[in-house]
């Protein structure tokens, strides 16, 4: 078998050792399945390289994508790699101003895009592109190519340059730029080679139990580092792939398609851990009270039985009569879930493993291929409060002041036209300053602690770290987002987004009014609960943590309005930007309040 050093080497898999698969890739349009076979994901990918070899693209061409997730985001993946171009998958709803800054740094020669809606997002700023040859569009889209001209284009071209082109692909080429969505600033060209993805998916593949034909689901961005290298790890094991467009029919696929896995970001944990409490909610008496009595159980599991005979008898009952119901919902046969992207609570990462749902916590940056560290399936490979040990092949130490340093073959070549940058994270021994901070419980196990540049100073010199509080607090089910403030400020405040679906359900509980959102947030039986929310996790904050204030907000926060990152983490500058008159009135007044914005 090949030996597999370039990201398009994958392909080999499909002509060699995973032949016929009849559903590969699937995607659900109006309700129905299309499948594509793993002949069908060869023969679209060849065929779209020798159509761009045919249109004269060759190495170190750049070629941006703006896809839906799907089957086509692969066949062009693959087929510009095999050209030796450089893929530039941008995320579809970043502003205009982002898709003028991405298109004018990285130099686009060609645009794929999915349909008109997508394109309608970025027309305006086409004509200011020097470097642009041409658009070519998946749906058919009027005064646009069809993707099907390069297939066509692909016919009359002769098979050998195509060989000739992956021939020159080197594993330390630079494969792809990936712009980070990022929490602050403008994006950075994050530049990945084939070694480092390569590199990342084989460590990967050591950990979670899959094979042949087993199945997933895919549904956060493939032009995120996170999805797709574990859209390559998918693929390495030859297993079937089912795209979910929205993110908020995740509950929906899981019961049709039933996977083996899939992998996630916290806020997904959070929201079906809420629906869970939302619905133990309506239960009636004795079996609410057996349902909630088995959560309490599932807070405290620990691994390999440390809590005694005793506490497995109750769990086995939570297990028989509770849990049971909560795996069929989903799907009935998880092997796992990876959770990265940001930090899982513990707590929640506890109470999916009571429930016989392996949560494999992870971390790592785009930076970093993205995987850095992760649970294993093995003795002392994992434990609660942490992201797990080392992957294969990384190196990693802290520094002085906490922060966590990396080297290995999944680290990047560095930030596209940033030389300044590239000297700001990478020191004279060669080690990428993640920026985060941490530390090695028993020299093996990493805790990420905060995001060195998130922890700010109150006015009175104390330092606050916003994530473990904002972490904690989202774990009430009427709270959807919160973001914490108080840089130079005398005390800490909060923006609040109130889980308004959770919030409409107690408001029928309780026989309270709830109108609208814009209603809801100014009802005082409403803001008086969720203070006693806030006061409840303030009792576990040391006093300099304390939020003292809090302004609820009937705006929901989205990818698309943007405060939230597409890996759902707020993004602190520009909601400090949005709501900095909200911001500046809360601290106006010492008295310490709690009411709507």
């Amino acid at each position: 078998m090949t030996e597999i050093s370039r990201i398009f080497d994958l392909l080999t898999l499909y002509r060699e050792k995973y032949k016929d698969i009849p559903d590969l890739f699937n995607e659900k349009t109006a309700g129905k399945w299309y499948h594509y076979t793993s002949s069908e994901y060869l023969n679209y990918s060849r065929q779209i390289a020798m159509g761009l070899i045919a249109m004269g693209v060759g190495k170190g061409d750049r070629i941006s994508t703006i896809l839906v997730n799907g089957p086509h985001w692969n066949f062009f993946d693959m087929g510009i790699l095999m050209t030796g171009a450089i893929s530039v998958p941008i995320y579809p709803t970043i502003s205009e101003e982002n898709f003028r800054y991405i298109f004018t740094d990285a130099k686009i020669d060609y645009l794929i895009v999915s349909d008109r809606i997508l394109y309608n997002r970025f027309c305006k700023v086409l004509p200011e592109l020097t470097s642009l040859k041409g658009i070519f569009s998946v749906d058919d889209i009027r005064g646009i190519a069809s993707w099907k001209e390069i297939i066509d284009l692909g016919k009359g071209c002769d098979p050998l340059l195509l060989e000739r082109s992956m021939a020159a692909v080197l594993p330390d080429d630079l494969a792809t730029i990936i712009y980070t969505s990022g929490t602050t600033g403008r994006p950075k060209g994050v530049m990945l080679s084939h070694r480092n993805f390569v590199s990342n998916f084989k460590a990967f593949a050591e950990i979670p139990p899959l094979k042949r034909n087993d199945r997933v689901l895919s549904f956060l961005p493939l032009c995120h580092v996170y999805e797709r290298m574990a859209g390559y790890v998918y693929q390495y094991f030859g297993v079937r792939i089912f795209y979910v467009r929205d993110i908020e029919q995740i509950a929906e696929y899981m019961r049709e398609v039933r996977p083996h896995g899939f992998a996630a970001v916290p806020r997904v944990f959070e929201k079906i851990y809420n629906n869970l409490v939302r619905k133990g909610r309506s239960l009636p008496f004795p079996v609410r009270m057996l349902f909630f009595w088995a959560l309490r159980q599932g807070h405290k599991f620990e691994l390999n039985h440390a809590r005694g005979r005793i506490y497995d008898v109750k769990l086995l009952v939570a297990n028989v009569l509770v849990f049971s119901w909560w795996r069929r919902m989903m799907g009935g046969r998880l092997k796992f879930i990876v959770s990265g992207g940001a930090s899982l609570h513990p707590k929640l990462t506890r109470l999916f493993w009571a429930a016989r749902i392996p949560v494999l916590d992870a971390y790592g940056l785009t930076e970093t291929s993205p995987g850095i560290t992760c649970y294993r399936f093995e003795p002392d490979g994992m434990r609660f409060g942490t992201v797990g040990p080392l992957l294969s092949g990384v190196r990693l130490k802290i520094a002085e002041d906490g922060e966590i340093l990396v080297k290995g073959p999944n680290v990047m070549l560095g930030y596209l036209n940033r030389p300044e940058k590239n000297e700001e994270v990478f020191d004279a021994e060669g080690w990428f300053h993640t920026g985060d901070i941490g530390i090695l419980e028993d020299g093996k196990f990493l805790k990420i602690t905060d995001r060195k540049k998130e922890i700010f100073k109150t006015s009175g010199g104390k330092y606050v770290a916003p994530q473990p509080i904002e972490q904690r607090i989202r774990e009430s089910p009427f709270i959807e987002h919160i973001m914490v403030v108080g840089e130079n400020r005398n005390y800490v405040a909060a923006l609040i987004v109130p889980n308004f679906d959770y919030l409409k359900s107690w408001c029928a509980v309780k026989h309270i009014a709830y109108g609208s959102k814009s209603k809801a947030i100014h009802n005082s039986r409403i803001i008086r609960r969720i203070r006693q929310e806030v006061e409840r996790f303030n009792q576990d904050l040391g006093q300099f943590e304390k939020i003292k204030k809090f302004r609820i907000l009937d705006a929901e926060w989205s990818t698309e309005s943007g405060e939230i990152s597409p890996t759902l983490k707020p993004r602190r500058k520009f909601i400090l930007e949005k709501y900095q008159d909200l911001i500046e009135e809360t601290y106006r007044s010492d008295e310490y309040d709690y009411r709507a914005g």
